[in-house]
Parts: C-alpha cells; sequence; structure tokens
C-alpha cells in the first residue's frame, strides 16, 4: 500500500505526537489528528495554499525564521482541514537548507516543534542502518510481532559478530565475517581457523595428471 494509507489504520493515542515527512500530508488524515486531540509534526509543501492569520516573534540567532497562524485556502484543502494551522520556517545552517513545519500544536516554542521533527531523522537513519547491515532478505511473516522478532534475532547475530570481532581482534570487517560464517554455517570448522583463514591464492604449479592442452 501507498505510505499515506498507513494513516488510516493508525489508532490514535490523545496526547501524542506523530512526527512524519511530508509524504504523509494528506489534510482530511491529518484532520483525524486534530479530532482524536492529538498532534502531528510534518513538512510543508512548496505549493501550500495558505492565509496567514497571525505571526509570533522568533529569535533568528537559533535558526527559526518565522512562526504564524494560518489557514488553508484551498477550495479542497479548506474543507478537508477547516481548523488552523501552524506554519514555522527553520533554517539548517548545517546542511544549509530550509525547512518549513506545519503542525496543529500551538502550546509548544516554535524551537521544539522544530527538534521533535529533528529527532524523527534517528529512526529515518535506524531503517537505513538495517538496510545496509543486516541480513534480512525477506520476512516470513507480516504481523507485528513477526517482524519485531526477526529484526531483533537479525540485531542479535550483528552484536554477536561484533563481540566476536573485538574479542579476536580480527582486522576483517563485520561484512566479510558475516559472509564467511554464511559460507561455513554447516561446516566443522573452529571459528577462529574460519575468520583468520587467508585466502590461498591458486598454485601455478601443473598438475602431473593433467595434459597440456598446447605443449609450450
Amino acid at each position: 500500500m501507498h505510505d499515506v494509507t498507513v494513516l488510516d489504520y493508525l489508532p490514535i493515542e490523545p496526547g501524542a505526537f506523530y512526527v512524519m515527512d511530508r509524504g504523509y500530508v494528506d489534510f482530511k488524515r491529518l484532520h483525524r489528528f486534530a479530532q482524536g486531540t492529538a498532534f502531528f509534526i510534518t513538512r510543508c509543501k512548496r505549493n501550500l495554499d495558505f492565509t496567514r492569520r497571525e505571526r509570533r516573534v522568533v529569535n533568528k540567532t537559533t535558526g527559526l525564521r518565522s512562526d504564524q497562524t494560518i489557514v488553508l485556502a484551498g477550495p479542497k484543502s479548506s474543507r478537508l482541514y477547516p481548523d488552523p494551522l501552524r506554519r514555522i520556517a527553520f533554517y539548517d545552517v548545517e546542511h544549509k537548507r530550509r525547512l518549513v513545519f506545519l503542525t496543529n500544536n500551538f502550546s509548544l516554542p516554535a524551537l521544539t516543534i522544530a527538534r521533535l521533527y529533528k529527532c524523527r531523522w534517528q529512526v529515518e537513519l535506524f531503517f537505513k542502518w538495517i538496510k545496509q547491515h543486516l541480513r534480512i532478505k525477506a520476512f516470513y511473516g507480516t504481523t507485528d510481532n513477526a517482524v519485531k522478532t526477526q529484526i531483533w534475532i537479525a540485531i542479535s547475530v550483528y552484536v554477536l559478530v561484533a563481540i566476536i570481532k573485538k574479542e579476536m581482534k580480527l582486522e576483517r570487517s563485520l561484512y566479510e565475517i558475516l559472509q564467511i560464517l554464511s559460507l561455513t554455517l554447516f561446516e566443522k570448522t573452529p571459528l577462529f581457523q574460519a575468520l583468520t583463514a587467508q585466502n590461498k591464492p591458486h598454485s601455478e604449479t601443473t598438475d602431473p595428471n593433467q595434459l597440456n592442452l598446447f605443449d609450450l
């Protein structure tokens, strides 16, 4: 399914914050959070049609550029989300880019809203790390418990390999160690021997029982 349709099945907990990227901007679905007395923080799309109702003073030395109360002006969006929204602009000095956030929370400081969105990147980095390091080719079950169990097993294997690498003082990368273990999984080879054995070069000597194709 498309990412945004997940919001239809997401249980809304009153008072909770839901932080998501702009791929989840669907005003009909986002209005469910307001109706459920929950809060959302998301990125604002560039072509958003809105009218500004109020502007608050911000400290620009913190990276903030604006803090506004807006209402949607588009004929469809204004019908799907008729309540006021908060629009916060922030300049990321580290990556030299301007970020604009939308939220239905008006009580937290604007800088806190920006920092909450920044925390979301830790989740993105975690999933990126999973894809790069854990050996999960496919999920054998799709329930919450099955997926969590398989991820925890893969993380446990990764941690065990990291411990082996440290204890045995191996120079090989974790990726190489995992590759070796996957190839020697059913062999009765001592762990130290399997991980420290160097790849032997092919012998250039000719087998006496092998006939030469060319007599040079």
